[in-house]
């Protein structure tokens, strides 16, 4: 065993048995390359990586290239999800320099850990014109040896041209208004793919944050467009090989435009994001698919993803060993059916029933005639309770198959997320289990995650913080799921230490002009301090950011908060009409501060038949963003209580943007109608 093998982090112990003489990223590592005068190879995955997996297998397992490797070089291997700053860093750099990135990253630095060689997948021998992996450690050792002088240019440019990207919020910041909004909405129709839905073109990813875009500026302007491309992509998603028909969740992407065949790996942070979308396509529509789908994906994520500790784990790994075969792991092999294994659970009959509708074919879509579970047709064309026997059997005869891996790592931002989708999703379709979900994972992320100087641990595991301090992404999606939690539970607590979190946000993370940094001002100090307003496959920290401190604002009435949503939303009016898919939650927060966010407060007795009606109208509200306070008349818990009385003995609702209130009402309905919910 390696050093890796004192190590929290799954991915890292997944190479701790390596040959490779493996070192965590750290001080320690440059200074044995310092001492060596070699330079570092710096290889960058995660545990549910498939192409990871591949090259370990090729390369890292191999006894003779680990032997080259540990000659030559200090290798350091880095678990890009919990250190998203170096994963950041040097990402940026490899597609700098090759025009494209990925996983595994493979980047070669001098001792100081400037970047002058990159890649990704390395084969271990030269295919489809790329070099065979021993080939370019055999160029690197040379280049160190006879063309130092040359390499040290190079590093020296890189960093150069890394430090000269640094973004400032700017006088001219200022909150995206309806010109850039409009702007934005022609971009994404620009994009749109009216055949399957979605955006662009293979490999195809959840738009989950553009959904919410277009959720929110429908409920805002009316705009049916906006509306019908955001319900046609979640039903051509949920009827796609990209949903998991069986077991509900998501896959992280498909690899064609059709979202027939995914990548079988399953993100918390995509489902979390995705059952929040599903949620929302609900409240605008009613659609018993977006309710099915939010349904089976929070149950997802609670069953399949939840720790002992009440936290949830990372992902699901696309491979698994296929069954009969054991020992060999195959990309897909928990997910796909061939005809035959449809006979063999269900007999002849049933299993025509669940070929038709579920889409299998003799020639199958996927590998070895094996076929991705869709759902082609109607679910109305089919005997219901016939359905939901075939399915049921069919699950349980999967759940005898070998399992995919698991990453029980807890990573504080994505389960900001998850809190914020299951509080929602809890809340509005009265599934209490769902919300004690959230709570659970709210308390598990109080109670290890959080010091006595309100810092975050970026992860954990079994209940132990990790060593990684937490990035902005964390301390955002964090502070997002508990505003969530105050809004559904009416526990001031939860606002309070969202409070902290976002405090921490404006001391540490912030620059002099108001521009947001990915890691704290007191943290590790890389080659460049990572800074990226762009969402990727999660809100990005600058605009999870903003999102967090617009909603506090809302609930507290603090200025302060509410102009610094604003200066960081500067860069959405930016970059909203030019990349719109790349700041789809940006864009989404822009709507809420737009439209207000409106500011709601139920005062009633707790379980009382009217309080329940009028708690009950505002959840349903599609108005963007809006926050939501309930509580007994007088209550202190939530500051948008105060000063509430009850209207002629009776549980009333305000509805209020930037404190300034509309007439109190008693009526539900009126109060569905003021905040755009269905009748």
């Amino acid at each position: 065993m390696n050093r890796l093998a004192e190590e929290q982090s799954p991915y890292l112990l997944q190479h701790a048995s390596n040959p490779v003489d493996w070192w965590p990223w750290g001080r320690e590592a440059m200074e044995e390359a310092a001492r060596r005068d070699v330079p570092i190879l710096l290889s960058v995955g995660y545990a549910s990586c498939h192409w990871c997996h591949v090259m370990a297998a090729e390369s890292f397992a191999d006894a003779g290239t680990a032997e080259v490797m540990n000659e030559h070089f200090v290798n350091v291997k880095v678990d890009r999800e919990e250190r998203p700053d170096v994963d950041a860093v040097y990402m940026e750099a490899v597609q700098a320099a090759t025009g494209r990135g990925g996983w595994p990253m493979t980047v070669f630095l001098t001792p100081e850990g400037e970047p002058f060689y990159f890649g990704t997948y390395f084969p271990p021998e030269p295919r489809q014109g790329m070099p065979g992996f021993r080939q370019v450690l055999q160029g690197v050792r040379q280049a160190w040896a006879e063309r130092r002088d040359e390499v040290a240019e190079v590093a020296g440019n890189i960093v150069r041209d890394l430090a000269g990207r640094e973004l400032g919020a700017g006088a001219e910041a200022r909150l995206p208004g309806e010109p850039e909004l409009a702007q934005a909405l022609l971009g994404l129709t620009r994009e749109y793919d009216a055949v399957h839905g979605g955006f662009g073109g293979a490999p195809k990813f959840p738009p989950s944050m553009a959904v919410m875009f277009l959720l929110r500026h429908h409920a805002r302007t009316g705009a049916e467009g906006a509306l019908q491309m955001a319900a046609d992509t979640c039903e051509r998603m949920a009827r796609g090989g990209i949903y998991d028909q069986l077991g509900g969740g998501f896959a992280r992407y498909s690899v064609d435009r059709g979202w027939v065949v995914p990548h079988f790996e399953k993100m918390l942070y995509d489902n979390a994001l995705l059952c929040r979308a599903y949620t929302a396509l609900w409240r605008a529509t009613g659609s018993a698919l977006a309710r099915r789908v939010a349904l089976e994906t929070a149950d997802f994520m609670v069953g399949e993803l939840g720790t002992a500790e009440g936290g949830f784990a990372s992902a699901l790994d696309a491979d698994s060993e296929p069954e009969g075969r054991p020992g060999r792991h195959v990309e897909g092999a928990y997910y796909v059916w061939t005809p035959a294994q449809l006979r063999e659970v269900l007999g002849e009959r049933d299993a025509e029933l669940a070929a038709e509708h579920f889409g299998v074919t003799a020639e199958g879509t996927f590998e070895e005639g094996a076929s991705v579970l869709q759902l082609p047709q109607s679910e109305g064309v089919f005997d219901a309770e016939r359905l939901a026997s075939v399915r049921e059997r069919l699950r349980a005869a999967r759940e005898r198959r070998p399992r995919p891996g698991r990453d029980d790592k807890v990573v504080a931002a994505w389960n900001g997320l998850a809190i914020a989708a299951l509080a929602e999703a809890g809340a509005c379709f009265e599934r209490p289990d769902l919300v004690d979900a959230a709570v659970a994972a709210g308390d598990l992320l109080v109670r290890v995650h959080l010091d006595e100087r309100a810092h975050l641990a970026r992860t954990s595991k079994d209940g132990l913080a990790g060593g990684s301090a937490g990035v902005l992404e964390d301390y955002a999606d964090v502070a997002e799921g508990f505003l969530a939690l105050a809004s559904v539970t009416g526990e001031g607590v939860w606002l309070e230490l969202a409070g902290l979190l976002l405090e921490q946000v404006r001391a540490r993370f912030t620059g002099a002009e108001g521009q947001l940094y990915d890691t704290a001002s007191d943290a590790e100090r890389l080659i460049r301090r990572p800074q990226d307003p762009t969402d990727n496959a999660a809100p990005s920290g600058w605009s999870a950011a903003a999102g967090a401190l617009l909603s506090y604002a809302a609930h507290t009435g603090s200025e302060p908060h509410r102009a610094a949503a604003e200066r960081a939303l500067g860069v959405v009016a930016a970059l909203g009409p030019r990349v719109p898919r790349f700041v789809g939650w940006g864009l989404a927060v822009a709507e809420a501060a737009v439209d207000g966010p409106r500011e709601v407060a139920v005062v009633g007795a707790a379980g009382e038949e009217a309080t329940t009606g009028l708690r009950r109208a505002a959840l349903l509200g599609t108005a963007p963003g809006a926050v939501l306070a309930v509580g007994e008349p007088g209550s202190e818990e939530l500051p948008l209580l105060a000063d509430r009385p009850l209207v002629d003995g009776r549980p009333a609702a305000y509805v209020c943007r930037h404190f300034t209130c509309e007439a109190p009402t008693t009526d539900p309905e009126a109060l569905r109608r003021e905040l755009g919910a269905r009748a």
